[in-house]
């Protein structure tokens, strides 16, 4: 494990590296190619609207000060049975050459750590898709455990339905 991750909340100056990161996780996890333009303005949208969730970065020390090497983002999903709302994890990405160097367990420690503390935070949540045992096995092993629900989805682009193959 690195002795040295910095997480902080993400700013609207890591934009650029947020939607590289986005672009790549998409590309690697799912084989897709997403429209870089929608992309910026849906994380530029987000950074903007605190409301809607929240990035934190991962960056280490480099030559030139901290270096970005890994993201997350946190959307929120109100719970009447608890009154109170589920963080979801999503967009996770650890640029691959610090992969296995407990990057995203500090940035899982640190959410947790921030969830815990607001009483208006019921539990965390995060899907992974179905065929990524690696990150899976990560999530396991930092003490998130395998839901009873399964997620369905209609999933719409500017009205129209996204077939999928």
């Amino acid at each position: 494990m690195i002795e040295r991750i910095h997480i902080r909340p993400a700013s609207q100056d890591d934009l650029d590296t947020i939607v590289m990161f986005n672009a790549a996780m998409a590309l690697e996890t799912e084989h897709r190619q997403l429209d870089l333009a929608t992309l910026r303005q849906g994380a530029l949208a987000l950074l903007q609207s605190p409301g809607y969730g929240f990035y934190i970065v991962a960056a280490l020390p480099g030559d030139k000060g901290y270096k970005p090497v890994g993201q997350l983002m946190i959307t929120y999903e109100w719970s009447d049975w608890r009154n109170g709302a589920f963080w979801w994890i999503q967009s996770v990405y650890v640029e691959p050459p610090q992969r296995g160097l407990g990057v995203f367990r500090a940035m899982h420690d640190h959410i947790l750590v921030r969830a815990r503390a607001d009483p208006r935070v019921c539990g965390i949540r995060l899907y992974v898709e179905r065929e990524n045992r690696r990150a899976q096995t990560v999530y396991q092993r930092v003490g998130l455990a395998p839901s009873v629900y399964t997620v369905f989805e209609q999933d719409f682009v500017l009205g129209h339905e996204i077939i999928q193959e």
